[in-house]
Parts: structure tokens; C-alpha cells; sequence
């Protein structure tokens, strides 16, 4: 009963990086966002760094684990309360780094996630069923933007004037802008560095257009 009771109280291999992936969302980033933060490799904390190549687990090292709740400003105390509560502060929803978003099968004909490249991250927001988010990567879209920060996407929400959206053409290509105009011929978009000129997309250029809903500042 001893043995069995000390079993019971051990540590998993899950609960430790389900901690780790609610530290990052806590602090509004994904696991690779996080690690760049503290300092560290950016696919320290990523998914496929968990397990070796030969299947075993591999555990986040307690220097990594210090400097990653020094990044979110967290204390010991709070990752201990994390392990132990438990999944359920905020909502998985699939994640891809932005750069790959105008790569071919990244996105159905809707604009849902499809194909590969996609991983999960759980973010401190409410989200429906089609929301997904975009890890941000350099300062193309600064300063609105910043490298690391995540946006969380809704194909199924209305879109006003004045909304920020993701805009991915027929031809690939994906912007973030401002929507300043709508009509059934065309699109008026307001790039995120106002400097820039506004930018005419014909309608039937537009393979799909999305709100973004929430973002990590």
C-alpha cells in the first residue's frame, strides 16, 4: 500500500509539459514562443522535442523550467498549482507558424486548418470550433505584431469595417491588415504599419478572409 500510495504521488511525463504548454498560454505565447523568451532554443519546448527517436520520453531539464517562469513571470508556486490542476484553463486550438501559412494544403477552400505543419497550443480565450492561431515570426508586422506573439483566427466570424483580418489570396499569398472597405468587387485594406499605402484586392482574387479575434501583447 506504501509503494502504492508513492506511485500515486510521482510526477508524469505529461503533467509536466501540459504545465509548461499552460505557463506559455498564461503568459500569451506558444511552448516555442516561451522558450525564444527565456532564452532558450525555440524548439526546446516544442512537441517533438518530448520524445527521442527511439520513442523514449524526454524531460524538460530544471533550468529550462527556471528560465521559462522567469520569461512568464511566475513562481515556483505557480507551475506546482499548474501540475496539479490540471488541463482546462483555456481551449486547444491548432497552431501554425506564420510564415508557413501561405504554403499549398496548409488551409482548405474554406479556410479551416488542413494538411500538415499544424500543432496545438492552448490559449486563455474562449474559441469556437473553427478558431485557430498563427505564431508570428519576425518583424514584418511589427510593431503592431511582434516576433513570438500568436493571433487567434475565426473563419466563422462576422467581419466589420475596421476589424483586423488575415487575407490569404488565390495565389498564396497571406496578409494582415485593417479592413477599411468591403464591397462584391473588391477589398480596401489598411496594412498594420499606417505608413504603408492602402491596398485594393480585387474580390476575386480573395481565396478566404478571416477575423482576428484575440492576441498576445
Amino acid at each position: 500500500m506504501v509503494r502504492q500510495a508513492k506511485a500515486q504521488r510521482m510526477l508524469t511525463h505529461d503533467q509536466i509539459w501540459s504545465a509548461l504548454d499552460r505557463l506559455a498560454a498564461r503568459a500569451g505565447l506558444s511552448p516555442s514562443g516561451l522558450a525564444k523568451r527565456a532564452g532558450l532554443d525555440p524548439t526546446t519546448f516544442n512537441r517533438s522535442k518530448r520524445v527521442t527517436s527511439d520513442g523514449r520520453e524526454r524531460w524538460p531539464s530544471t533550468e529550462s523550467i527556471a528560465k521559462a517562469l522567469a520569461a512568464a513571470g511566475s513562481s515556483l508556486e505557480t507551475f506546482v498549482r499548474l501540475i496539479e490542476d490540471g488541463p482546462g484553463d483555456g481551449r486547444s486550438v491548432p497552431l501554425l507558424g506564420f510564415a508557413l501559412a501561405g504554403a499549398s494544403g496548409a488551409f482548405d477552400e474554406s479556410g479551416f486548418p488542413s494538411g500538415k505543419g499544424w500543432t496545438e497550443v492552448t490559449l486563455p480565450t474562449d474559441a469556437d470550433s473553427h478558431t485557430f492561431a498563427l505564431e508570428i515570426s519576425g518583424d514584418a508586422l511589427g510593431p503592431t505584431y511582434r516576433d513570438g506573439d500568436i493571433i487567434l483566427v475565426s473563419p466563422g466570424a462576422p467581419i466589420r469595417k475596421g476589424d483586423r483580418v488575415v487575407v490569404k489570396t488565390r495565389a498564396g499569398e497571406v496578409t494582415v491588415a485593417t479592413l477599411k472597405r468591403r464591397t462584391a468587387r473588391a477589398l480596401d485594406l489598411q496594412p498594420l504599419d499606417a505608413a504603408q499605402p492602402e491596398r485594393t484586392v480585387v474580390a476575386s482574387d480573395v481565396a478566404w478572409m478571416a477575423r482576428i479575434m484575440w492576441a498576445s501583447q
